[in-house]
């Protein structure tokens, strides 16, 4: 979550409070106005708390236009009745809510068998809050597993390091950070913008904890080459002896290719994978917060990782960052999967890439764009303007789609592409032709006058756009 400050002049705006927003008697409705930034002294009736929250909250952007984000953003009615039934079960209370403990093991067994593991019974997994969450947990066992190996040499003088590409999730940052591993980043180069696995091999030496493989960039859309990242992998034990395992962040991916690249091998097929994770609420097709880590088998998982803990009479098996939280998105996992299955899943994202690569097509024949990826992996392309282009840039289309409810994320990619800026498209289940056809009509409209500026009006690109990788 963000951090946010109290602001410096706290006291200085108070809520309005509409006197039609008394139970009964506008005249009897009407209290003090409530403060924004400390506790009112007293209590607000329930509908006039529930307006003034209601009233603010009418500025945030429509989140189905919103372009940007991975999470999903509409789920059938009866999902949501079953998550309204559900959000006040803790789901760390599995001696108290067995039903929804069982229910988490059946999504964890549904998806080894979906990743292949060589024996979906002995693989191990848990549910998160989500994807971020769940890659904490793979470093934290890709870290462990290897001090253990290493337990001559550490903690000491040997530093451990974790191998990906520049592109990845600013979760990796961030567990890097937090367990003080080094992050050794794979640059872009050309026109590749992801991890390329001969440079991934040489970063690699006996501090390495493993590898991370992204299936699907948040940059582009475009799956790494997993396979490829393994066997070179496979060439460096055989030159060295060193033994990297490799962690899959699937978590947009991981929910794509088991369905629409059945023959894309990326999983537990590849020996060299011991974990990998995804979102339930982006492909997954859930409402947030819900994520999975699994790891190939118990031996990929320490042991002294995992707590029990006796609690509420009940032993319970738990690896999490977070303890209490809602049943509720693991329920609607669950409902999802037992909704859609593998053909209705198929269905689905199929659907969603179509309206991508359909998309992607027409923005490219408009003549203004050049495509970097088409949506023919993740349901999501980026794209830039083409050569000679000079009038604006894509923070103006960025700016400018706004005006019409859109919110398309413009960002200049890291190393060594600093030079290339881009917008991105996300296709998300619900995101219909239809709304791609308004979408391309919005932008179409926009712009002649785009053309006529005298010069790209953006001054400050870091403040340009909310979205950070």
């Amino acid at each position: 979550m963000a951090l946010h400050k109290g602001p410096e002049q706290h006291q200085k705006r108070a809520m309005s409070v509409n006197p039609f927003y008394g139970e009964a008697n506008p005249v009897g409705g009407m209290t003090e106005a409530p403060p924004t930034h400390r506790l009112p002294d007293g209590p607000l009736a329930p509908s006039t708390a529930y307006q003034l929250v209601h009233d603010e909250l009418m500025l945030d952007g429509n989140s189905r236009l919103n372009l940007a984000t991975f999470v999903t953003t509409w789920m059938e009615s009866q999902a949501g009745v079953l998550m309204a039934e559900c959000r006040d079960k803790n789901m760390i209370d599995k001696d108290e809510y067995p039903r929804t403990a069982e229910l988490e093991r059946r999504c964890v067994a549904m998806l080894a068998d979906l990743w292949n593991a060589p024996d979906p019974a002995a693989a191990v997994g848990c549910s998160t809050t989500g994807s971020s969450e769940a890659c904490m947990l793979a470093g934290m066992a890709l870290k462990r597993r290897w001090a253990k190996r290493n337990a001559d040499r550490y903690p000491g003088a040997a530093r451990p390091n974790l191998v990906m590409g520049i592109n990845v999730q600013v979760c990796w940052e961030k567990f890097c950070n937090f367990w003080e591993v080094e992050a050794r980043l794979v640059p872009m180069e050309g026109d590749r913008f992801h991890l390329d696995p001969q440079a991934a091999a040489e970063l690699c030496d006996e501090n390495t904890i493993g590898v991370v493989g992204i299936l699907g960039s948040t940059f582009d859309g475009s799956y790494e080459p997993i396979a490829d990242l393994c066997a070179a992998l496979d060439a460096l034990q055989e030159r060295t002896g060193l033994d990297i395992p490799v962690h899959v962040d699937g978590a947009s991916g991981g929910m794509v290719a088991p369905f629409l690249d059945e023959d894309l091998v990326w999983d537990f097929r590849l020996p060299r994978v011991a974990s990998i994770n995804t979102s339930g609420h982006k492909y997954g097709l859930v409402y947030p917060g819900v994520g999975w880590a699994l790891w190939r088998d118990k031996e990929a998982l320490p042991e002294e990782l995992v707590f029990r803990v006796n609690y509420l009479g009940g032993d319970m098996p738990t690896f999490a960052l977070n303890f209490s939280r809602p049943g509720a998105q693991v329920v609607a996992q669950y409902y999802t999967f037992l909704r859609l299955g593998r053909d209705g899943y198929r269905a689905v994202q199929q659907s969603t890439r179509d309206v991508a690569t359909s998309l992607a097509r027409r923005i490219g024949e408009l003549g203004d764009f050049r495509l970097l990826t088409h949506g023919d992996e993740l349901p999501v392309f980026a794209f830039t303007t083409a050569d000679g282009i000079t009038s604006y840039d894509v923070f103006d289309v960025s700016r400018r789609l706004r005006e019409s409810g859109w919110l398309v994320p413009a960002y200049t990619f890291p190393a060594n592409r600093e030079d290339l800026s881009v917008l991105r498209v996300v296709c998300r289940n619900g995101f219909s032709h239809d709304l791609a056809d308004l979408f391309l009509a919005d932008l179409t409209r926009l712009l002649p006058e785009l053309r006529r500026q005298p010069h790209p009006l953006t001054r400050d690109k870091e403040s340009a756009t909310g979205f950070h990788h």
